[in-house]
């Protein structure tokens, strides 16, 4: 990409792509592409191929999709497997039918089996039972990566894929219906204390593990791998630091000031009970992951409470 390519931005309003934007435009990228929602409807086929074929993106970061945290994606399951496949569907053909130069796709960790060994390697796709409580989003996240490497093989398209750890940070969603654990307990524990609560209730044992990654770190790994990377398989982006829910929990209470007690309820789904990324190949190409989690959560939270009103429902 030069400073004049023509970039667009699929999903610039998500925590994702509105960070990707701000740090494209940071780098001196000038002629970036975006539309909201109600410009666009990408799980319409008709309007995207009319917007590619208007607007002639060069380079396309996919960062769109319909997501949401556990409760979401159990409760609401046809709907994200729908709209997310649509979406994909109708931007990949679109930016193959334009002549794109090249793609970045945004796939999840939850695309990966259940019970892989640890830390996932992206061999492991398709080798197994995927977690239940986001089956139906998993699978059409894996749709939009294996039609990347289809066009990639068929019609020699640049199109590449990035799996992303568990990512957080300024911008985030903070909905109680489908925000992700981070924004959904920094929320809690802050409510909890304008509430003055005792106790904050925390789904599941607080014993699974992730990793948390900062979206900054995220979207510099995404522009990193648009520059360097061309190849099939997609690229894990993970911090290789183990961080358990009860761990996280407590770290959010001290980031908000939250002295009360933590309860976990164990009649809550767990989830995955351990979910850590093999990062060895972006780490080679030279990328390295630079916010720690007490810091992100410090910045996301400050951000919350910049934008409070807005982010209650």
């Amino acid at each position: 990409m030069d400073r004049d390519s023509r970039i667009y931005i699929a999903g610039h309003t998500g925590l994702f792509g509105s960070t990707t934007m701000r740090h494209l435009k940071r780098q001196g990228f000038r002629n970036i592409i975006y539309r909201t929602h109600e410009e666009l409807e990408l799980t319409n086929q008709k309007a995207v191929n009319d917007f590619f074929s208007t607007e002639k993106p060069e380079y396309v970061f996919m960062m769109c999709g319909k997501v949401g945290g556990i409760k979401a994606n159990a409760e609401r399951m046809a709907e994200f497997t729908i709209d997310n496949a649509q979406m994909n569907l109708n931007i990949i053909d679109a930016a193959h039918r334009n002549h794109v130069k090249k793609l970045i796709y945004l796939g999840s960790s939850c695309m990966y089996p259940k019970d892989c060994p640890q830390p996932v390697r992206t061999e492991y796709l398709l080798q197994g039972t995927i977690e239940p409580t986001n089956e139906g989003y998993a699978l059409a996240k894996i749709l939009g990566m294996k039609l990347c490497t289809y066009y990639r093989r068929q019609y020699r398209d640049n199109f590449i894929s990035c799996i992303p750890a568990n990512v957080y940070g300024p911008g985030d969603n903070f909905s109680d219906d489908s925000s992700h654990v981070v924004p959904a307990l920094l929320k809690r524990f802050h409510m909890a204390n304008l509430n003055k609560e005792a106790a904050v209730s925390i789904w599941g044992s607080g014993q699974p593990c992730r990793e948390f990654l900062y979206i900054d770190d995220a979207v510099e790994a995404c522009v990193h791998l648009m520059e360097h990377y061309e190849d099939d398989p997609p690229v894990n982006i993970g911090t290789g630091t183990r961080t358990s829910i009860r761990e996280l929990a407590e770290s959010v209470a001290e980031v908000t000031g939250f002295t009360g007690n933590l309860v976990f309820d164990t009649q809550k789904p767990d989830g995955m009970m351990l979910r850590m990324l093999d990062s060895e190949k972006i780490l080679s190409m030279g990328w390295i992951p630079k916010t720690s989690l007490m810091e992100g959560l410090e910045k996301t939270y400050r951000w919350y409470l910049e934008h409070e009103e807005e982010n209650h429902d």
